[in-house]
């Protein structure tokens, strides 16, 4: 069911939301933390569909925001999603101009369940300091991705700049299934060998930066990003030992080819995640990602990454 309601208030919005929900018989009590998403107009479907997908495992109530200019009438348009237009959630989303522009936070505070909690993801723009961004304050988390901006290596370091812990960007994500590959490959090769590791990306791929940040906090040898190949995910990853390369590469597809330094090459799945896995998996922890931030705020400066920045 969708239902649309046009120069509203947000008071308004949550009377229609509960009517429905009670005609419906949709139970509000099942969902488990509210998803606050922030999107551009040209953003608002793929990032719902991806968060409808999401919620069949992490059930929700999801706000999207989508913010016009603040010199434009002051109005708010809503829309509603119920039942199969909203996957395993309620999907409420606010198109808001003018003087709204500037109070996010209350447009969006009567709409967030009680005692739930809640999770920000930023679908496009990332802010300079995300946590000190009016819905940046409300939540537990705080989701963003720096590839869907111009400049994601500048973006990268500037949510290293204002990291707060609660913070984490798809860029890591995506990185999942590579680090779970590496660390069994760790597992079977002797640290001790490895004098140096190579990661090949194409440039403007920020996942490649904290896979090398990655490695050298844990290995502790040289690393050395190369961009040089076209595509838009990470190619592979050579680790240089005393016996020869170790090398993990997929140059396209869904299978990786690990080739040891001595035997035969195997084949792995290594596929290329999507944006509601990435986004699933988020939504699965609600505390603060340590890892990721010992690797963005301290492991990111050992690496060189400026061969893989795009200069226009």
């Amino acid at each position: 069911m969708i239902v649309d309601v046009e120069h509203t208030t947000t008071a308004e919005v949550g009377k229609r939301l509960a009517a429905i929900r009670e005609d419906g018989g949709v139970v509000a009590l099942s969902r488990v933390l509210t998803l606050v998403i922030l999107a551009s107009d040209d953003r608002v479907e793929e990032a719902i569909d991806a968060a409808n997908l999401a919620s069949r495992e992490h059930p929700c109530r999801i706000i999207l925001l989508a913010v016009g200019a603040p010199t434009d009438e002051t109005r708010l348009d809503a829309q509603i999603r119920v039942g199969g237009d909203a996957g395993a959630s309620e999907v409420v989303i606010l198109r808001c101009a003018g003087e709204l522009v500037e109070h996010q936070e209350s447009t969006i505070s009567s709409l967030l369940l009680p005692d739930a909690p809640v999770v920000a993801w930023w679908a496009d723009e990332v802010p300079s300091d995300v946590s000190a961004t009016p819905i940046g304050r409300l939540a537990h988390r705080r989701i963003t991705d720096v590839t869907q901006t111009d400049e994601p290596y500048e973006a990268l370091e500037a949510l290293r700049a204002s990291y707060t812990a609660g913070d984490t960007d798809l860029s890591w994500t995506r990185l999942t299934r590579w680090r779970i590959q590496l660390a069994s490959i760790l597992d079977a090769v002797d640290p001790a060998t490895i004098t140096s590791v190579t990661v090949d990306s194409p440039a403007e791929v920020p996942s490649a930066a904290l896979l090398a940040a990655w490695l050298h906090r844990r290995l502790e040898v040289p690393i050395d990003l190369t961009c040089n190949e076209p595509g838009t995910a990470l190619t592979a990853v050579h680790l240089h030992t005393t016996e020869g390369d170790v090398v993990l590469s997929r140059p396209e597809g869904d299978v990786a080819h690990l080739h040891p330094a001595q035997g035969p090459t195997q084949s792995v799945p290594l596929p290329v995640r999507t944006l509601e896995e990435c986004l699933a998996e988020e939504l699965r922890r609600l505390d603060a990602d340590e890892v990721f931030g010992e690797v963005l705020t301290e492991g990111l400066a050992d690496v060189d990454f400026t061969a893989c920045v795009l200069r226009s």
